[in-house]
């Protein structure tokens, strides 16, 4: 907030379009209303008072200010009073009808209510599952961090979501247009980037988040920005969080489809073809592709027309029913038998060697800044003091002997006095 204030929204984190004074503004009006009320929020939490708001927003030099100063320049400072007044009044309603976060458990209590919204998000196609993963793994690291700020780096994320860093870049790109993710910073040579979860809602409400119809395989997802009725997604995040780094879930196996039966069977046991398809966001022909081919391994059971979880089906472990003569062992033999084993291993070998390559280029320019900030070595005519004698002739480095005909001249400089021969 304090570099909102100063500086101004140069990452255009509140570049949206609202309609919250009524009826149609411009962009540019939009934007500066949005960034008041962000400023207005913030002021209300730390104990301002209505009128230091309007002095430092009116009065001081800062960027966050620069609307309300326009605006009091051209139709007076009553109609700039009267525009912070509204911004501050409704920022004050929405921080008193927010649940506040004071505490680490009202962090935690937050965070289980993002956690539930996201699980009953419809997160449709192979971007809509990546971005899933990608919540699920920022999700545990807020839990660890006990705060929605967070720090880690595209390859770390990309090994806890079980994807290439590729596709976790894609993936951030997306939560960042969809305002469910902001980058705080760029990270360091030794630290990843820092990041911000954002809850859209406060924890009190009970209304759906679903992304809009889409995307395609592969396409863009524009994120959860729509609120909708429930639309009967129901997974559990917390399984999916101890499965999606597994090879058994990598694209050419199990995938994120995949993924997402076995965690809606695990949220809620028992349900049928249309249940699934429904509760895991996926299409009816993925949903019975992917119910045969876990059937197949003995992870699943079919009875009637109900499909349910074996009892050590989240350890990889399957039993024998009449679909599966040879159940699987284990995630890895699962993954053997899907043709993906050891492409866990593979990604992280390929990180590891890319942040090798990466230090010793960072050693490298750091070598050469260095001799950058070295001084200059002094020019070949210049005579240096170990390879002059007491004489002023000059001294052999590599023998020790007087080189005849070569002196110091009066310049410090080599001169070559050449002998008259007789």
């Amino acid at each position: 907030m304090h570099k909102l204030l100063v500086l101004g929204d140069h990452d255009a984190a509140y570049a949206t379009g609202n309609l919250q004074r009524g009826g149609k503004n411009t962009a540019a009006s939009d934007h500066a209303w949005a960034i008041a009320r962000a400023v207005a929020a913030d002021a209300v939490r730390v104990g301002w008072d209505r009128s230091s708001f309007l002095q430092i927003m009116l009065d001081g030099p800062y960027k966050a200010g620069q609307h309300a100063r326009t605006l009091q320049h051209r139709r007076g400072y009553d109609k700039a009073a009267a525009w912070l007044q509204r911004a501050w009044d409704g920022a004050q309603h929405y921080v008193q009808s927010v649940d506040p976060i004071s505490t680490r458990q009202d962090f935690h209590a937050a965070l289980a209510a993002f956690r539930a919204r996201i699980e009953c998000t419809p997160w449709k196609g192979i971007a809509g599952k990546t971005d899933l993963r990608n919540l699920i793994a920022r999700m545990a690291l807020c839990t660890r961090s006990g705060s929605w700020d967070h720090t880690v780096s595209e390859r770390d994320l990309a090994e806890r979501m079980g994807c290439s860093r590729t596709t976790a870049h894609d993936s951030n790109q997306r939560l960042l247009h969809a305002k469910v993710l902001r980058r705080l910073d760029n990270g360091s040579p030794t630290e990843g980037a820092r990041w911000m979860l954002i809850s859209r809602l406060p924890s009190t409400t009970s209304h759906h988040w679903s992304t809009p119809k889409g995307p395609e395989a592969g396409g863009a997802m524009s994120g959860p920005g729509v609120r909708q009725p429930d639309t009967g997604a129901d997974i559990d995040s917390r399984a999916a969080g101890r499965l999606m780094h597994l090879d058994a879930f990598a694209h050419h196996g199990l995938g994120g489809s995949g993924l997402a039966v076995l965690a809606a069977l695990a949220e809620r046991d028992g349900q049928s073809l249309t249940e699934v398809r429904v509760s895991a966001s996926i299409s009816r022909a993925t949903a019975y592709r992917q119910l045969g081919r876990l059937k197949s391994l003995g992870l699943i059971r079919h009875e009637e027309e109900l499909y349910y979880l074996s009892p050590t089906a989240l350890d990889g472990i399957g039993t024998q029913t009449s679909d599966c003569a040879d159940p699987v062992t284990g995630w890895p033999e699962t993954a053997k038998r899907l043709g993906t084993v050891g492409a866990g291993e593979r990604r992280r070998k390929h990180h590891q060697a890319q942040r090798i390559n990466w230090r010793h280029q960072q050693a490298r320019l750091a070598e050469r800044r260095r001799a950058a900030r070295q001084a200059p070595l002094s020019h070949p005519a210049v005579a240096q003091s170990q390879h002059v004698s007491f004489d002023g002739c000059a001294i052999d480095p590599t023998t020790g002997e007087v080189i005849a005909g070569l002196y110091v001249a009066s310049d410090g400089c080599w001169v070559w006095v050449e002998e008259e021969v007789p």
